[in-house]
């Protein structure tokens, strides 16, 4: 069955036109003469049975079909090209693991233990990149996942890796630093993470704190444990976190904990293994590897610089 493809070349013409808004700086940006260049959006217009760009004494602009037509086209060709970069910096003689996780604990657990896996397999390249949370997904295209216990991957193979511990964190300095101490939180600004707003009402019922506020949601709202990691360094208030997230800050004294309880995660993080990658060797070696890590965690042997 014929697939109704324009050549890459055209495209790429055709998109050089767009963002020069003209034939003959899209020639000079492409090395081509102007009548290739003409030549090449005739064949695509062809092709699709559409006019894309109206010529006139004054240049050429895109119609509306070809504003529309480069809107989507523009993306494609972009996507196309990272596919062949990323293929292109495959090692001949090593294997790719691509891995998804949520941000803070691939930045603040996941990075500083890295090194000692890739240190056990030398030949495995590393991609890690974000797996947005609370966001569905047919076929995540990781071949692990570190993600939430509830994160929707259809058919992967799903083990629980680690839970999480949440802390109270405040600015040594912090003018909250005291009352929160005394475990007084009525007045206390209590920073919010967005996709958590109702953590700090858990955790203060954990705790067994009576002096809390009326309401434990209000307060200035963040979108990133890191925006809310920053919030508390500018003693913007005080900021709940996981204790594995807040680590460094507290073994350097850069943060303290405002209170001493520590209490249980609103959830766990599981290992998520693509179907298709289960049964691979460095899929199976980095799980291995992950156990490790938490058990020595566990037991208090690895403080991560």
């Amino acid at each position: 069955m014929s697939r109704h493809l324009p050549s890459t070349r055209a495209l790429l013409v055709f998109d050089a036109v767009a963002r020069c808004h003209g034939v003959g700086k899209a020639a000079e940006e492409l090395c081509l003469t102007h009548s290739a260049v003409s030549q090449q959006l005739r064949l695509l217009e062809q092709q699709l049975g559409v006019r894309l760009v109206q010529r006139s004494a004054r240049g050429t602009t895109l119609t509306e079909a070809g504003r529309r037509y480069h809107a989507q086209v523009a993306g494609d060709l972009l996507r196309l090209e990272n596919h062949t970069l990323e293929a292109m910096a495959q090692r001949p003689d090593g294997v790719r693991l691509l891995v998804g996780a949520v941000p803070v604990l691939a930045e603040r657990w996941l990075l500083p233990r890295l090194p000692r896996f890739l240190a056990q397999q030398p030949a495995c390249s590393v991609h890690l990149q974000v797996f947005p949370t609370q966001v569905y997904m047919d076929e995540p295209h990781y071949d692990v996942g570190l993600q939430y216990d509830d994160a929707s991957w259809p058919g992967a193979r799903v083990r629980p890796l680690r839970s999480e511990r949440v802390v109270a964190v405040c600015a040594p300095q912090s003018r909250w630093r005291s009352a929160a101490a005394r475990g007084d939180f009525r007045e206390l600004p209590l920073l919010q993470l967005s996709s958590r707003l109702g953590a700090w009402q858990e955790w203060l019922a954990q705790a067994g704190i009576e002096r809390h506020p009326a309401n434990a949601m209000v307060g200035h709202r963040f979108d990133l444990f890191s925006m809310v990691l920053e919030a508390v360094r500018a003693d913007l208030g005080i900021g709940l976190l996981p204790r594995y997230g807040v680590a460094r800050e507290l073994a350097s004294g850069e943060l303290c904990l405002a209170h001493p309880f520590e209490g249980d995660g609103p959830r766990g993080y599981s290992l998520f293994v693509a179907p298709h990658r289960a049964d691979d060797p460095a899929v199976q070696a980095f799980g291995a590897w992950l156990d490790e890590q938490v058990a020595e965690e566990s037991e208090g042997a690895i403080s991560p610089a």
